[in-house]
């Protein structure tokens, strides 16, 4: 899981929050399993769990504003339970899926101008210092690029989530520039 390659890992994410957004939940499912198989490299039948894991608790998230956390943060507890065994990598599922689940609030409340972008950026700093064993410094930068990745997605779903608009590739722009950040600052720090 730390030796992931950034630029697919990207792309299927950018993939997975247009097809979350328009709430086509296959072309999901489908851009769960590449980002479960590049991001954690876990053997397939564990992918295709995670994914399937990853695509229910978004659908447990999704709705607004009758979500239920507690089933988002359920399954991503199991999603961490199979990252864990399959990455050997020493963390508590419990704390990771909580921490998970923190920066979706952060995103829904910066969606709905609630919370602040610095909200973001440290709830997603603290998942990926949590889950990697790094410092949280390092992994910043990381996170301030998949926030602002995140801004641009809610720009797009404000303007009416255009399949083909340009903010879809400058978002997949700013992933890839997150992930390599994040490779870099977990390859240093392990």
């Amino acid at each position: 899981m730390r030796d992931f390659d950034p630029v697919r890992l990207g792309g299927y994410e950018a993939q997975a929050w247009v097809a979350y957004y328009r709430r086509h939940w296959f072309t999901f499912l489908r851009a769960a399993i590449g980002m479960v198989r590049v991001g954690f490299g876990m053997p397939w039948f564990a992918t295709l769990r995670g994914a399937w894991l990853v695509l229910r608790a978004n659908q447990a998230w999704a709705p607004f504003p009758d979500n239920d956390p507690d089933r988002a943060r359920a399954l991503m507890r199991q999603f961490y339970v199979d990252v864990k065994r399959y990455s050997h990598e020493s963390f508590d599922v419990d704390k990771a899926a909580t921490l998970e689940v923190d920066w979706w609030r952060a995103h829904r409340n910066l969606q709905r101008e609630e919370g602040a972008l610095s909200l973001l950026i440290d709830a997603l700093a603290d998942l990926y210092a949590y889950v990697y064993h790094a410092p949280k410094a390092m992994v910043q930068p990381a996170a301030a690029h998949r926030a602002e990745a995140m801004v641009i997605s809610d720009a797009w779903v404000a303007a009416g989530c255009d399949p083909a608009s340009p903010a879809i590739t400058a978002e997949r722009r700013e992933l890839v520039a997150g992930y390599t950040l994040l490779r870099k600052a977990i390859s240093v720090s392990s």
